[in-house]
């Protein structure tokens, strides 16, 4: 998911989903998903797998990333908290 700037007449259809309320499976799942997307480059050095899922992992952890899930295409993606693609989406209930 892509997040840009909207117009005050789109409605968000995003919201943020605290880590804690998925299941270890589905925590698992989203991270990993993440980590393997195309585009995703971590440079010349080969990182392994799981070494991946457990810096993000860290990172959902600190409250450094959060997961976004995009109710309208039904996809999530993470991002730093500090991202402005985050301004105006509210926390899942």
């Amino acid at each position: 998911m892509t997040c840009t700037k909207q117009t005050i007449t789109e409605k968000i259809s995003a919201v943020k989903v605290p880590f804690e309320k998925l299941s270890y499976e589905a925590l698992q799942g989203v991270i990993e998903e993440f980590v393997t997307r195309d585009g995703t480059d971590y440079g010349e050095i080969e990182i392994p797998l799981e070494t991946k899922i457990s810096q993000v992992l860290g990172q959902l952890k600190s409250g450094k990333a959060v997961i976004v899930f995009d109710k309208e295409s039904e996809t999530c993606t993470i991002l730093k908290h500090d991202n402005p693609g985050l301004k105006g989406i509210e926390d899942y209930p």
